[in-house]
């Protein structure tokens, strides 16, 4: 396929991993001098194999895709020298943007099995969290920033998380008082990045504008610095047609 002609056909990261089930670093991964050898094409097979599993023998990796999904790859993995080429940077988040139904969260659901054990991020649809801000208040928004951490009993890392689907939560009013739930659980992870570097990624259908506009411009400005941009074509298809 000519997006594999133009990637190096394997990429390496030097780190160790925990065994888990269907793991590509225990699948597909070559290891060699300390260094884990992923070939593209293997990649992309994996995918399509544990995407049919996840979600169903309907689900395909489409050959328009393999560019972004060659930067979701090499990011997830921290390989340095193909984010660089790409502009991406490892100290930031994914922020992935596209129309409805081109396959932003069945992405991010796959890619999160290349990443580190400790830079792997829980999944949540923004939709579910004003629910519970309705019932349990602001603790909610402690909840998804300073008083989130890894599952070590122990661990005091805060946790990566991906929020799903930003801007199709509906407002929601607390005692009477309108509050912006996400607006402000990002302006928690904001000060959690700056501090201690944790990431945030998020999937969206929304455009810059239209998230400055439900966000408001001190959000969308810490959005600049907390994301790399990863974006479908605006003409992509939607794939649960």
């Amino acid at each position: 396929m000519e997006e594999e002609k133009s990637h190096p056909e394997t990429t390496k990261i030097g780190l160790e991993m925990t065994k888990i089930i269907q793991n590509p670093y225990d699948e597909i991964a070559e290891k060699q001098n300390g260094l884990f050898n992923f070939s593209f094409p293997a990649s992309l097979d994996w995918l399509q194999k544990k995407g049919r599993i996840l979600f169903g023998d309907h689900f395909t990796v489409f050959a328009e895709d393999h560019e972004l999904i060659y930067k979701l790859l090499v990011y997830a993995i921290g390989d340095f020298e193909n984010t660089a080429r790409h502009n991406l940077s490892l100290k930031k988040g994914i922020l992935m943007n596209g129309p409805v139904g081109c396959g932003k969260t069945s992405l991010m659901t796959l890619i999160k099995a290349f990443f580190p054990e400790q830079k792997q991020y829980a999944l949540k649809s923004v939709r579910e969290i004003p629910f519970e801000f309705e019932k349990e208040g602001f603790k909610v928004i402690h909840r998804y920033s300073n008083l989130a951490f890894c599952n070590s009993p122990y661990s005091r890392t805060n946790k990566a998380f991906c929020f799903d689907d930003l801007g199709i939560e509906q407002p929601i009013k607390y005692f009477g008082n309108e509050c912006n739930v996400m607006a402000e659980i990002l302006l928690s992870r904001y000060d959690l990045f700056i501090q201690k570097g944790v990431l945030t990624h998020i999937t969206t259908n929304l455009s810059a504008s239209e998230l400055e506009s439900m966000y408001g411009g001190r959000v969308r400005s810490r959005m600049r610095e907390m994301f790399n941009l990863v974006a479908f074509e605006r003409n992509a298809k939607d794939k649960r047609v």
